[in-house]
């Protein structure tokens, strides 16, 4: 996969996206499966910046074959009522792309459900919408799940008393358990569907560090630390095009396999070309990634299906 770079991805005409998210990685993402062809449906919480990610799509791409669709992450309902909405409008979903987050607010928010901010919308959110478009995917046939995990979640640790950081509130740390979640979740996801037998494909990819509006537009705006780190470490910070390679390359590339961790090839897998990605140590701990499944299910009360 040398130097792999989005005119690499194989035609995707025929086949329906769904990414999460309208800037930053996620626009990007969508962009360059618009313009491989993909029918891309944009997933995000605010119209504007999705109206004006559709817009400059088309305007690049006068072909693209791409919309708008609301959905607040960080509530359960809205995230029932878009998978709702896809169930209607399609028949099958060939591609998922787990983008969305929100990074490090300076003091605990919740959710809509209660949850603690960045726990119920990065990871239990996605969660939620997996399992609700799974029909879909299924339906696809050798669909592909693509969940975005981050660098960040080699620090991370899944707090099974305090998952909602209810006793105390660390912003990385809790970013991190996120993130770690996330990953957890993707090679579970695998894992089940080769035994349920569901016939689709779960990945899991990290940006390396990209210059995103997720480090420097994080609730409660940007931090003193924040802008010195974008203004002293420029030079590690990567285009946001090539943030995106490791989700593209997981979503189309032949040699992606299920199951696999993909990021950035550089030094420390900060910035570079996709290559396989170091996986955390707590996310090979399967009992771990089951439990985590388990409560996660509890949580949010959806199911996965036994059987197809």
């Amino acid at each position: 996969m040398s130097r792999w770079t989005a005119e690499d991805i194989p035609p995707q005409r025929g086949r329906t996206a769904v990414v999460t998210g309208a800037a930053g990685l996620g626009f990007e993402t969508a962009r360059a499966l618009a313009r491989a062809g993909a029918q891309v449906i944009v997933a995000s919480r605010n119209p504007e910046t999705g109206a004006e990610a559709i817009g400059r799509i088309k305007r690049e791409i006068p072909s693209a074959l791409v919309r708008f669709e609301a959905v607040d992450l960080g509530d359960l309902g809205s995230v029932a009522a878009l998978a709702a909405r896809l169930r209607d409008q399609i028949q099958g979903l060939d591609l998922l792309i787990n983008n969305a987050g929100v990074m490090t607010p300076p003091r605990r928010m919740e959710t809509a459900d209660g949850f603690e901010l960045q726990f119920g919308t990065n990871y239990l959110g996605h969660f939620t919408l997996t399992a609700l478009l799974l029909p879909l995917l299924m339906n696809a046939g050798q669909a592909r799940v693509v969940t975005v995990s981050s660098i960040a979640a080699r620090q991370g640790r899944i707090n099974f008393s305090d998952l909602q950081a209810g006793g105390g509130y660390n912003p990385m740390l809790v970013y991190a358990q996120s993130k770690l979640a996330c990953l957890m979740f993707a090679l579970e996801l695998q894992r089940r569907s080769q035994d349920r037998g569901w016939g689709v494909t779960s990945m899991a990819a990290h940006p390396g560090v990209s210059r995103t509006r997720l480090l420097y537009n994080a609730p409660g705006g940007p931090t003193r630390l924040r802008r010195t780190l974008r203004a002293l470490l420029w030079f590690m910070f990567q285009p946001v095009p090539q943030g995106a390679l490791p989700q593209l390359f997981a979503a189309t590339a032949s040699a992606a396999e299920g199951g696999a961790y993909y990021g950035p090839d550089g030094l420390a897998e900060l910035n570079g070309f996709p290559t396989e990605a170091r996986i955390p140590r707590p996310a090979t701990d399967k009992a771990a990634c089951d439990r985590l499944w388990e409560v996660s299910e509890d949580l949010t009360g959806v199911r996965f299906p036994a059987k197809p």
